[in-house]
């Protein structure tokens, strides 16, 4: 049983890394072409580059979720009081960036 968890928790930790590194890429890629837009004549939209900000913020957010996700089944793999405090600090490190995440997606550019 502790083997079938040990392997969920790490599928759901690919997840959450695939989550980023899928936005992140997503995001570079959206930014990168958008000067070549403008050259064949499409017109940049003036809050674009706000819009691959709140996807890449969106995808990292859901990513960190994920991640404290894998993050809590572990512990519940091995309870110890250094894994319950090694999760909390995890677990208050992410959701402060989180947060803050959050923050600047809400504040215009």
């Amino acid at each position: 049983m502790m083997i079938i968890l040990e392997h969920i928790a790490w599928a759901i930790a690919l997840a959450g890394i695939a989550i980023i590194t899928w936005g992140v890429l997503r995001g570079t890629v959206e930014f990168v072409t958008i000067p070549f837009q403008h050259r064949k004549g499409f017109p940049i939209k003036p809050l674009s580059i706000n819009r691959i900000r709140n996807q890449v913020g969106q995808h990292l957010l859901l990513g960190l979720e994920f991640l404290i996700g894998a993050d809590v089944i572990r512990t519940v793999i091995e309870p110890g009081l250094e894994e319950i405090a090694i999760l909390g600090a995890i677990v208050i490190i992410r959701t402060v960036i989180s947060y803050f995440l959050n923050k600047e997606m809400e504040t215009p550019v």
